[in-house]
């Protein structure tokens, strides 16, 4: 079976050799095993196991939580329901968050449209009811039906 030392492991998943190490320290790595110089020892099989510690890194799940998880991941069969319900609530717990930014992109194309189309009359009171500040509903109205137009 092929092997990959920290260095190769670091440049194939863009990390520095000091986070695998780290990772390995906070019990994320308890499947690399060490040659007899004491230096690690990655293979083909811990690529998997890599790619998952990825993936729940960029979901934002917490070192401790990812460590526990991959403690059950070493425990095997036996920790399945564990590894299931992790993976569900972590799901929830994404889902829930690109909800939020999915609404946030919204507002700030909205707010881009609006600045763009203030910028070509000089001008953001062309938006606001009449003695306020406030922004007409029809310019939101203006900017959906432009965005319904919008074919992807």
């Amino acid at each position: 079976m092929k092997t990959y030392t920290i260095g190769e492991i670091a440049e194939k998943y863009q990390l520095s050799t000091d986070t695998l190490r780290y990772y390995d320290k906070e019990g994320l790595l308890p499947f690399v095993k060490k040659n007899s110089a004491g230096r690690r020892v990655f293979t083909e099989d811990d690529l998997g196991y890599l790619n998952v510690i990825e993936c729940l890194k960029k979901s934002a799940i917490s070192v401790k939580d990812i460590a526990t998880f991959m403690e059950w991941c070493m425990q095997g069969d036996g920790t399945l329901p564990d590894r299931y319900a992790f993976i569900v609530e972590q799901e929830t717990i994404l889902e829930a968050k690109i909800q939020v930014l999915e609404a946030n992109l919204a507002f700030l194309r909205w707010k881009k449209w609006y600045y763009q189309k203030a910028n070509e009359v000089g001008t953001e009171t062309i938006f606001f009811e009449p003695g306020t500040r406030q922004v007409s509903e029809k310019w939101h109205q203006e900017y959906e039906n432009q965005l319904s137009k919008i074919v992807y």
